[in-house]
């Protein structure tokens, strides 16, 4: 339990003195630096010379990490939060009363035109690329949910649900469109 110590202490002796290294402008890093690294060297001969080769270096590498963690850790930081303004990924739409013709819409655009935008995705995968019939069809399959969700989120997020519903109606006439043009 002692050598295990020793090997802690040096390794945490030389994450300081490559700290100290850090901070120092100049010249006067070179022998922070020197030192820190004959720390390091100097625990890991320890650990090697009363473990033995293999348990050793492991023993070593693992002790000189945790202090070197601790030393890290003391040096730690905590400051002030700055407020500024929200700056989300995914903004909530604005904030205005819904009549019942936009809550029917979005419903329709996040239901079943989404369904029928992303069945035509599918459906225009399937027909127009090359491969076994079974792969195509399951890869089809596959695409058919992740784009239905793109959908939904898309369109219960945008403020403009005109330029949704117009975007999607797109989607289904291009899928099964190109789709019919080439037939399976």
């Amino acid at each position: 339990m002692l050598w295990m110590t020793l090997v802690g202490a040096g390794g945490g002796a030389g994450a300081a003195a490559l700290s100290r290294s850090w901070r120092t402008r100049g010249s006067g890093r070179v022998p922070w630096t020197a030192l820190g690294w004959l720390a390091f060297a100097a625990a890991m001969a320890l650990a090697v010379a009363t473990l033995g080769a293999g348990r050793g270096v492991f023993v070593a590498f693992s002790l000189i990490s945790i202090a070197a963690w601790i030393v890290v850790a003391c040096g730690l930081e905590i400051r002030q939060v700055r407020r500024r303004k929200s700056r989300s990924l995914a903004p909530e739409p604005v904030e205005r009363p819904s009549t019942w013709w936009r809550g029917t819409l979005r419903w329709l655009l996040a239901g079943p035109i989404g369904l029928f935008a992303a069945m035509g995705i599918g459906i225009f995968y399937l027909t127009w690329t090359g491969g076994a019939d079974q792969t195509r069809l399951v890869i089809g399959g596959m695409i058919v949910p992740v784009v239905w969700a793109a959908c939904m989120a898309w369109t219960l997020a945008d403020n403009r649900i005109l330029r949704a519903t117009a975007f999607l109606i797109g989607v289904i006439v291009f899928g099964f469109g190109l789709s019919m043009l080439k037939g399976f």
